[in-house]
């Protein structure tokens, strides 16, 4: 398989180390140096992987490390639970500390054979692979990263594997999934799958709204700003920063929209505009809309946004101290925040808590802030977006 657009972020590179480690080869068929004023951001744009499939998975020699990735051990975690191999899954002190049970529990009504911490709430955790079994699931939480482990442990598993949530969580997976020619039926909210074989395609990997989010809010709020994003992947269920963006007023344009690979993308381009206050509910970009609930004038509420707490960080802590040390006026609440503004911030001293999106918000909070900021907790950057700084210096006019 080929898959072009890899990101040279760190939770990509601890996944592309586990799969090596499973015995797949992975090779870099051609770097792209991308030029960024005086300096060069080296970005491995494509990489083939050579492998006979799962069947021919090897087990590791040491425990896996995902270091910060959520992602990378709970798919993991579907895969394994039904390979022929056992192993370790680990990961940093965050990953140590998130929920795993969520995951977990459903795998072992598969028949998966997982151990760990906390009966297995918690990593390290060891999976024994084994035959599954179909399950119809109902999850108490729409959760992309439980649904997508369930499904890829589905196209292992003996019947039919049913996965419903209360709500639509991102669906890069199934999409992809679809691609590769895998049939998913569908019946209201629940996806079905069967065991299947993938077929051998090339992948072509959009960019990351998530990432270009943080230099779209910057646009935004700077008077007199404009930040263009090209190929950046516009599926629906991960765009609604755009939304939000244009609720708070900014001019929000997107262009060449089109689909490649089961995923639309496009050309998006945000300038500055009024500034509203916000109403948001569960959105991967809360951190942003607390920042521009600075801006914006009357009350900013985020609400139903409780799993912000078992991120990388406590989200929520997080940022309100964050800001609340710039001088924003906001509080936070069991399931989210509250922010009023408009407020005029200062430059402090800030601490991400080792969270990667909480230390970019805040580097752009800076950039409306009078004064100096010093964030604490920088190199955690490094593990979705490691160019994110040469970007946005390259951005800024002196």
């Amino acid at each position: 398989m080929e898959i072009e657009g890899i990101s040279p972020a760190a939770d990509v590179a601890r996944s592309r180390t586990a799969i090596e480690s499973l015995g797949v080869r992975v090779l870099e068929s051609h770097v792209n140096v991308e030029s960024l004023q005086a300096s060069t951001k080296p970005l491995v744009s494509q990489i083939l992987l050579e492998s006979s499939g799962i069947a021919s998975w090897v087990a590791p020699t040491d425990s896996i490390d995902v270091g910060n990735s959520g992602t990378s051990i709970r798919l993991l975690l579907g895969e394994m639970a039904g390979s022929r191999i056992s192993a370790r899954l680990t990961g940093d002190d965050s990953i140590r500390g998130r929920p795993m049970g969520r995951v977990v529990e459903p795998l072992r009504k598969m028949g998966a054979t997982i151990r760990g911490e906390d009966g297995g709430e918690h990593a390290p955790l060891e999976v024994a692979g084994t035959r599954l079994q179909g399950v119809i699931h109902q999850l108490p939480v729409a959760s992309a990263q439980v649904k997508s482990a369930l499904l890829l442990a589905g196209l292992l598993a003996e019947g039919e594997t049913g996965v419903e949530e209360p709500a639509q969580s991102r669906d890069h997976t199934e999409r992809l999934l679809e691609y590769l020619g895998v049939r998913i039926s569908r019946s209201g909210k629940r996806l079905i799958v069967k065991s299947t074989n993938i077929r051998n395609a090339k992948v072509t990997v959009p960019g990351d709204v998530s990432s270009a989010a943080f230099l779209l809010v910057a646009a935004a709020l700077l008077p007199g700003s404009a930040v263009e994003v090209t190929d950046v992947g516009l599926n629906p269920t991960r765009t609604g920063i755009l939304d939000v963006l244009r609720r708070f007023g900014a001019d929000v344009r997107t262009e060449d929209v089109r689909d490649e690979c089961g995923e639309p993308r496009g050309t998006v381009r945000v300038s500055y505009g009024n500034r509203r206050a916000l109403v948001v509910a569960t959105l991967d970009e809360l951190p942003l809309v607390a920042l521009l609930g600075t801006a914006a004038e009357g009350e900013t509420i985020v609400r139903d946004a409780a799993e912000l707490r078992v991120k990388e960080s406590d989200r929520i802590a997080a940022i309100v101290d964050g800001l609340g040390r710039m001088g924003a006026d906001i509080r936070g609440t069991p399931d989210g925040f509250i922010v009023k503004g408009p407020t005029k911030l200062e430059g402090a001293a800030v601490d991400v808590s080792g969270d990667h999106r909480i230390a970019m918000t805040l580097a752009v909070a800076a950039l409306t802030a009078k004064g100096e900021t010093m964030i604490s907790g920088w190199e955690s950057v490094a593990v979705s977006y490691p160019g994110f700084e040469q970007d946005l210096r390259h951005l800024v006019v002196p």
